[in-house]
């Protein structure tokens, strides 16, 4: 047999597992928000309804569900925050919920890589917490959205179908900002004086203690 023949018999079934790109269903999006110093960013992918029954059907209750479609859910901080609580260190996470019909449990994991929730380990857990659910006027297309937007916190919330579901990040803005303008001073900013008058009046204005 010619040796190009059985080239192509090698190379031929290789090209035939290729999958060529093509729009999907759920399109990818992405929302930020910058609270201070803080990023917070949230990838997902946005289903539909399409007329479908969604809550207690589409998405049963009472299972870990992707919060979205497609791969992970992720969200991602470039500093630490506070989420009921709790202090979650900067990363990048995936997020998962468990939906009911009263209480929603919200789950941040470790693992942020994961196709959907089909691999979701609880041990992997970093936190999860508890929040309850809203009526809201109907949406097609499942979004995220960063509401009540203030100096130190903001409000993350989901809607899909006829439901909303919201959580609050709390930011130490004060703290966060001292910490890296201390930082910068010992580099080439703390040669001058203008930086150290600069973190002395931020100390004053914000009645902070600079010891």
């Amino acid at each position: 047999m010619p040796v190009f023949i059985l080239t192509l018999l090698f190379i031929l079934p290789n090209f035939a597992q290729q999958n060529l790109t093509q729009p999907r269903a759920s399109q990818q999006a992405s929302v930020s928000q910058r609270v201070g110093l803080t990023d917070i960013t949230i990838n997902y992918h946005k289903p539909g309804v399409k007329g479908r029954e969604v809550w207690g059907k589409l998405v049963p209750y009472d299972q870990v569900w992707r919060a979205g479609a497609n791969e992970n859910t992720t969200i991602s901080f470039n500093t630490r925050v506070k989420i009921n609580g709790k202090e979650v260190p900067a990363g990048k996470y995936g997020l998962h919920m468990i939906p009911t019909e009263k209480n929603w449990t919200i789950i941040l994991s470790k693992d942020n890589a994961a196709w959907g929730s089909f691999f979701y380990d609880e041990s992997h857990d970093q936190m999860r917490f508890t929040t309850t659910r809203a009526a809201t006027d109907f949406q097609e297309w499942l979004s995220y959205t960063f509401d009540d937007v203030s100096p130190n916190s903001t409000t993350v919330a989901l809607r899909w179908e006829n439901l909303s579901i919201a959580f609050t990040i709390d930011v130490d803005v004060n703290q966060l900002v001292a910490e890296s303008m201390e930082e910068q001073l010992t580099g080439l900013a703390g040669f001058g004086w203008q930086g150290w008058n600069q973190i002395a009046n931020y100390y004053t204005l914000n009645n902070m203690d600079m010891e």
